[in-house]
């Protein structure tokens, strides 16, 4: 029975896999219990890490490094493919109000660490780990150790502090946006959301053109007259459809059906004239029954050498006499303007004779099962240039040590800039949301589960100590109340989404267990927007401030 001692107890990479998995499964199993209507979800892998380390079980520290940054590293980076369509559209919209509001999160609990440090006498060697473990901030940490071991002084007080607080840190953010949402959010602050792209939601609407201004003048020269974008479908003229062209005149009576934004809607009435009361919005329009010479196909783009080019580049209108209407991408309409970037996976919604559409799908793939394939290349790239990027280091003046945006930093950046930019290099980054639903959960498990395994050896001994109570009770308490004060505050003060401001505390405290239970709970991908946003500002500020306190009060 040698053999099962050896699988379980020594250090092989078989027994590091066979250690984690177990951990893994173990948690996410438990992670599916709900107490009071609560799950705390993927945070168990950590707590079984926890409990494995303390009852003696560890792997190879080397296996447990990998697979600790390994899983760190997919996550980020998925998570950065994942919101990086939308993410400069949302810093443009509210990107520096979100980062004001981290900040404060940061700056609360930082002064809170410096005043219980001089209230009740704790160094700020150990006080600032306990802040580093409380903010789940590794890298700040790290960064309090190297000034430390400068000014020669130890450093193991700081990695005490760290790894009993850690825990409570994890789920201290949880445990304060449950808080707020139980007391303080309603339910028009939980917003469906979506994927926060470069246009807005769209919206179909018939229109008669009444407005003798523009009897007689072109859709070309319409749309270059108004300033709202529009996409004009189908065209009426006594009793007969036609697909309309850019040079089409209107005339007096013609009926347009317009795929258009809301925010448009009441230009467009002014300029065609007259809008019809009938809404067209509705999931149950049967877009085939409005006439007989035309017909309406989704046709779904699956060839590589579509990826990334322009609508208009295709000339698809001149081309097949087809008009299309609009863009569906991961789930949000698009308006189809022929400055549209297009992506893999695009489903769009062509109006025309069945032969031009069939034609057109020829053209841009419309072989769903294509999209199957997971494009593995782009990942383990991408992953790579992340690592890179997180590696370089970055000298400020006035600080000792340059700052790097490491493990996680570095790969987000990345992952952000690929999903947002790569179709224009023509980059295949697309992957199905199962997919990266399926590879951010292995690496946020994988990283939990390393995580509490290697905090898991030395932390009851910890807690048992005078001082360990202590720490944990402050490191709580600087964890729950800056979230506390500034989700609430987001909300109700700033006007914010509750999916937002919990992206916005959980970027600030650095802390991805957080963001996960947010995205499970909320719908949307606000949270992960947010979380990209006030990420990579929030984490450069904690590890100065961890330089800081420790030049300042040591």
């Amino acid at each position: 029975m040698n053999w099962i001692e050896s699988l379980f107890f020594d250090h092989t990479p078989l027994q590091a896999v066979v250690v984690l998995s177990i951990i893994t499964a173990a948690g996410l199993g438990l992670g599916k219990l709900r107490i009071g209507g609560i799950s705390l979800g993927v945070t168990f892998v950590f707590f079984m890490g926890i409990l494995a380390g303390h009852l003696g079980i560890s792997i190879d520290p080397m296996m447990l490094t990998y697979a600790e940054s390994f899983g760190l590293v997919l996550f980020v980076y998925e998570l950065g493919l994942k919101v990086g369509p939308g993410f400069f559209s949302s810093f443009r919209s509210g990107g520096v109000g979100l980062n004001m509001l981290g900040l404060w999160v940061i700056l609360l609990g930082t002064v809170m660490a410096v005043g219980f440090s001089l209230w009740l006498d704790i160094p700020m060697s150990d006080m600032v780990g306990v802040l580093s473990g409380a903010t789940t901030n590794t890298p700040a940490l790290g960064a309090a150790q190297q000034a430390l071991e400068q000014l020669g002084e130890s450093a193991q007080g700081a990695a005490l502090g760290c790894a009993v607080t850690y825990p409570l840190g994890v789920v201290g953010v949880i445990l304060a946006l449950i808080i707020v949402r139980k007391t303080v959010v309603r339910q028009s602050d939980i917003r469906s959301g979506g994927s926060h792209d470069e246009a807005d939601h769209t919206f179909v609407a018939a229109f008669r053109v009444e407005n003798p201004g523009i009897d007689g003048l072109s859709i070309r020269e319409v749309a270059m007259a108004a300033k709202g974008r529009f996409v004009i479908s189908r065209l009426w003229r006594d009793g007969a459809v036609t697909i309309p062209a850019g040079d089409t005149l209107l005339h007096s009576g013609d009926r347009l059906l317009v795929t258009t934004t809301d925010d448009e809607l009441p230009e467009l009435r002014i300029i065609f004239g007259h809008q019809e009361d009938k809404d067209y919005n509705t999931d149950d329009i049967d877009w085939n029954a409005l006439d007989s010479d035309v017909v309406s196909r989704h046709v779904i783009v699956t060839r590589a050498e579509i990826n990334g080019k322009r609508l208009g580049s295709l000339r698809l209108r001149n081309s097949y006499d087809i008009n299309i209407s609009r863009v569906t991408r991961a789930g949000v309409r698009l308006l189809a303007t022929p400055g549209l970037i297009l992506q893999l996976g695009d489903r769009l919604t062509i109006v025309g004779e069945q032969k031009a559409i069939d034609a057109v799908s020829k053209l841009l793939g419309n072989t769903e099962a294509t999209l199957k394939d997971p494009n593995l290349a782009a990942i383990f790239i991408g992953m790579v240039l992340g690592l890179v990027l997180g590696s370089i280091p970055i000298a400020i003046p006035g600080i000792s040590m340059p700052v790097k945006l490491g493990l996680a930093g570095g790969p987000m950046i990345v992952g952000i800039l690929l999903g947002r930019f790569g179709p224009r290099l023509h980059i295949v980054t697309y992957t199905t949301r199962s997919a990266n639903l399926m590879l951010r959960g292995i690496g946020l498990s994988l990283y939990l589960a390393c995580l509490g395994l290697d905090a898991g050896a030395g932390f009851f001994d910890t807690i048992m100590r005078a001082d360990g109570l202590t720490w944990i009770g402050l490191g709580f308490l600087i964890t729950v109340v800056p979230v506390l004060i500034m989700a609430a505050w987001a909300v109700r003060k700033s006007n914010v989404d509750f999916g937002t401001a919990c992206g916005m505390a959980c970027g600030s405290m650095a802390n991805p267990m957080a963001l996960n239970y947010a995205t499970d709970t909320l719908p949307g991908d606000n949270a992960a927007v947010a979380y990209a946003t006030v990420y990579p500002l929030g984490m450069f500020v904690r590890v100065l401030l961890a330089q800081i306190l420790v030049l300042l009060f040591t």
